[in-house]
């Protein structure tokens, strides 16, 4: 059959509740621009992350029921723990109550001032984190990546001569280690070959650096892989993701993305005096070993999402998801992140909001209009992200100016979607209008989240 549909049935379902444009008008204003201020329920289509948003399944829900909470040594932490082995084969599983606490606990453990490290591009809590402990964030990608428009089947490669000057340029004595994420969600959730994988991880044990994914979406990652990379067609997708953690000596992991649960995380790795002190971290700041800041319950759902992520039938869905969104946005003339990515499309803000100067945040202009004219929430991953300030606190802008949205896991059906397209086409017909953002008020850290913007006059 042509049709692809979802791969479940919708048992359960929550009431939208449908504002008017005259409210969003206000309710924007009140949130000072910011679409992380607006409450949920003055939203229609909720595209600000597919972190934590998705549905869980009903073998899930009955996973929650039967979750041991135990406070030491419950058979919930056991089964969690045995799945992430046999899909990742690290010796050491730590759970987390999310991602970015795997990536405070990791950073906090490895990282000393001066320090340098590499990565495709780094996503936001990952560079916060990084930064944090006055360590450089640096991004590899390869020049393919930078190039919204261009379309190439792994655009969130690492650039590997760019990796190994790096190395040459630090000394491996200030690069704990080297990271990759997967997919590459800044650079427009791009994956990355299993190739450039193989490549990186060589670098790292060339010079002995320690090599760790950033799995948040690893399933998508390897199901690119299968579609796209020569030799993976007749593999299944948990052969693939087995093999991609073969390369890597650890990974940090949101659960709240390919393991399609609420809340949960883990870092995990081979690296014994490392992971000692990550323990010793994890107990002061996180929970006991066994349940890491998290409910027995929420171990269950996460080991039976782990499970069901690497099934075919429901990764050919999601990819289609954005396929169809991405091949509707290109015949109205809106520029994207080509090809599209697994979890989310990217729109390139620049390419539809020529007019407005990069230092003016067309990203974030284009999140606030999409929000006015159809209660559409989005998230700009551009210069109001990711821009930094030079001495004299002018902003300099990002690499490129985005406008994801980012699709929760079995949520929204065909009817959501056509909504969004439609919402989409109304604001882009009228793109010349909409004016560029000035930044009011900021935060030291991730301005994104509770930063205050306005229209320029």
């Amino acid at each position: 059959m042509k049709t692809i549909i979802e791969p479940f049935r919708i048992k359960v379902v929550e009431p939208l509740n449908f504002t008017t444009k005259e409210e969003r008008q206000k309710r924007i204003e009140e949130a000072h621009y910011n679409a992380f201020n607006l409450r949920s329920q003055d939203i229609i289509i909720d595209l600000l992350t597919d972190s934590g948003t998705g549905a869980m399944s009903a073998q899930q829900w009955a996973g929650i029921m039967i979750g041991d909470e135990s406070y030491a040594g419950a058979k919930s932490y056991y089964r969690f723990k045995e799945v992430v082995e046999d899909l990742t084969g690290f010796k050491h599983i730590l759970p987390t109550h999310q991602g970015r606490a795997a990536e405070r606990i990791l950073f906090t453990a490895i990282c000393k001032p001066g320090m340098v490290i590499p990565n495709n591009n780094h996503f936001d809590t990952t560079r916060a984190n990084i930064e944090f402990q006055d360590t450089l964030a640096l991004d590899l990608v390869i020049e393919e990546g930078t190039q919204p428009s261009l379309n190439h089947p792994f655009k969130g490669n690492m650039d590997v001569d760019k990796l190994k000057a790096t190395i040459a340029e630090y000394g491996v004595e200030k690069i704990p280690l080297i990271m990759l994420t997967v997919t590459n969600n800044s650079g427009g959730g791009q994956p990355v070959s299993l190739e450039n994988i193989k490549a990186v991880s060589a670098v790292a044990k060339e010079h002995g650096i320690p090599f760790f994914l950033d799995a948040c979406r690893f399933a998508e990652n390897a199901y690119f892989i299968k579609l796209r990379e020569e030799g993976y067609a007749d593999k299944t997708v948990k052969e693939i993701v087995q093999e991609m953690f073969s390369l890597a000596d650890g990974c940090t992991m949101s659960a709240k993305k390919d393991a399609i649960v609420n809340i949960g995380g883990f870092l995990a790795m081979n690296h014994e005096e490392w992971a000692d002190k990550c323990r010793n971290l994890l107990i002061l700041t996180e929970g006991f070993l066994s349940y890491g800041g998290l409910a027995g319950r929420d171990l269950e759902a996460m080991a039976t999402g782990l499970e069901e992520v690497v099934d075919e039938n429901y990764l050919e869905y999601r990819i289609a998801v954005s396929n169809y969104i991405g091949d509707r946005l290109r015949k109205m003339g809106v520029g994207i992140v080509e090809p599209p990515g697994g979890h989310a499309i990217f729109i390139d803000a620049r390419s539809v909001l020529p007019h407005i100067d990069p230092s003016d945040l067309p990203g974030q202009a284009l999140v606030s209009e999409l929000y006015i004219e159809g209660g559409v929430r989005t998230v700009e991953i551009g210069t109001a992200m990711f821009g930094k300030r030079d001495d004299n606190g002018k902003l300099i802008p990002a690499a490129m100016d985005l406008v994801r949205l980012a699709i929760p896991r079995r949520v929204y059906t065909q009817a959501h979607i056509d909504y969004l397209l439609e919402v989409i086409e109304a604001v882009y017909k009228r793109r010349d209008e909409i004016k560029g953002m000035e930044i009011t008020w900021e935060p030291p850290f991730l301005r994104h989240f509770t930063g205050h913007f306005a229209p320029k006059k």
